[in-house]
């Protein structure tokens, strides 16, 4: 029979189909450093707290710290028999240091042991996922700040509405990855706390410290209820919801894109280095990379349906069902950070058509709210307003031109109200800077959302970087 850390109870061997059916290795293997972390501090307390000699202790965090270089070398071997990276370390460590490696388990549980690493480990991504978020959210910044002056036709229903500043647009992604970054920090508030030393369920005999461990491991808390400790995964459910809203606002982004850099609107054009051509067709571009980041938001989305599908019916405390919760935490953490990596680097290099934009925002009768507007102005009411320049529209579609290459003499035909002042508020540059309501398109406001957005941003990232990751 191979020898088991917990093989005391059993007469027979697991059958190797068992072994590999029930082994995790080959995904939390990632948890090592976390892992090993968190045993050196579970030592310092267990010394401390005078449960086990201050000498196994050393011993013990001499022996870990080996483990953890062996690791990083790729100087350590895996097996399924021994299940999970915590299993691995803790059979390693025997046969490096002898029986003292029997005590490192005194006083706590894989169950609470695999809670801490998994904190531990979504604590740190959740903080790069914040820095990534931070780093597109200059970016966007500084694309809105260098094409103020751009104009661009807003969008309803995928039809031309109404004429905007391209500025704007990118700050309505900027509001979104906002919106992100604290619902991200938010979670992190509920991760940051610490489960060792509630042991299998039930808390422990031995006099331990937590708040010691916690202080070591730098968690401003403990957890207040053990059987909640180790059978809680709502930390991850957050992150991977946050993360499918997330993967929600870039995949909207890639769809822009992706629509933009079409001949039907020729808007923007991909660097190179950025897309890919077609194995049969020479002349295509392909904006791949978007269309990989749409698709992706799907597979997050399916990260976060699993853990909830998983979760909803488990009867307290911990169940090896729970062992399933890290695949999909660690893919939707790599495939969002690969998603704000390639924002951060494509969106500076993208082309942008200004004079393309120009001419869309100048035609599709982007104007006609505008001279709706001017009515009001001139004491007819919105609704009659509506309906006289509804018709004027009708009238130019037949004569194949916009509202403002009607002649005057035309447009007094739809009111009298209509006079020579009429023209100077149907430019797209007039449009734009009429709406002066807060949050509106008009340049001054846009100056100053950047304005504000720059200032959160210094605050947030504490000082000036290269964020190109």
């Amino acid at each position: 029979m191979s020898e088991k850390l917990w093989d005391g109870r059993f007469s027979e061997e697991t059958d190797k189909l068992v072994e590999a059916f029930t082994s995790s290795i080959e995904v939390d293997k990632r948890l090592y450093a976390y892992d090993i972390e968190g045993s050196i501090a579970h030592c310092k307390m267990l010394a401390k707290t005078a449960i086990i000699p201050e000498g196994d202790a050393k011993i013990l965090i001499s022996g870990l710290l080996k483990i953890k270089a062996d690791i990083e070398k790729g100087d350590f071997r895996y097996d399924d028999s021994l299940e999970d990276i915590h299993m691995h370390i803790e059979s390693r460590l025997a046969g490096d240091v002898g029986k003292a490696a029997h005590k490192l388990h005194t006083a706590r549980s894989r169950n609470d042991q695999v809670a801490l690493d998994v904190r531990m480990y979504l604590r740190k991504e959740t903080e790069n996922v914040i820095r990534l978020l931070i780093g597109l959210r200059h970016v966007l910044v500084e694309l809105a700040e260098s094409r103020i002056r751009v104009i661009m036709p807003g969008y309803t229903h995928l039809q031309r509405a109404q004429p905007v500043l391209l500025s704007h647009h990118l700050m309505a992604y900027y509001e979104m990855l906002k919106r992100d970054t604290e619902r991200f920090r938010d979670g992190l508030k509920r991760t940051d706390v610490m489960p060792l030393g509630s042991a299998a369920l039930a808390g422990t005999t031995y006099p331990i410290d937590r708040e010691y461990t916690a202080e070591l491991l730098d968690f401003p808390k403990v957890s207040a209820n053990s059987i909640d400790s180790v059978s809680d995964r709502d930390f991850i459910i957050e992150f991977l919801s946050a993360s499918s809203i997330c993967m929600v606002h870039l995949s909207r982004m890639a769809e822009e894109l992706i629509l933009w850099s079409s001949a039907e609107f020729g808007f923007i054009e991909f660097p190179d280095a950025f897309a890919t051509g077609s194995s049969i067709m020479p002349q295509k571009k392909n904006p791949d990379v978007a269309e990989l980041i749409r698709g992706k938001s799907g597979q997050v989305f399916g990260s976060l349906i699993s853990l909830l599908t998983m979760m909803k019916s488990l009867p307290l405390a911990y169940n090896r069902d729970m062992q399933e919760d890290k695949k999909p935490l660690f893919e939707t953490v790599d495939t969002v950070k690969a998603c704000l990596k390639i924002y951060i680097n494509l969106l500076p290099k993208l082309g942008i058509k200004i004079e393309t934009l120009r001419r869309a925002s100048n035609s599709g009768y982007l104007n006609a709210t505008d001279l709706a507007d001017y009515l009001v102005s001139k004491g007819m009411s919105f609704r009659e307003a509506h309906g006289c320049v509804g018709r004027a529209v009708s009238h130019a579609i037949a004569e194949n031109k916009e509202l403002h290459e009607l002649e005057l003499d035309v447009l007094k035909t739809f009111s009298e109200r209509i006079e020579g002042d009429v023209f100077s508020i149907l430019t797209p540059e007039a449009m734009v800077n009429r709406r002066l309501s807060t949050g509106g398109t008009a340049t001054s406001l846009v100056r100053n959302a950047i304005k504000a957005a720059e200032t959160e941003l210094i605050k947030e990232s504490g000082q000036s970087e290269d964020l190109t990751i």
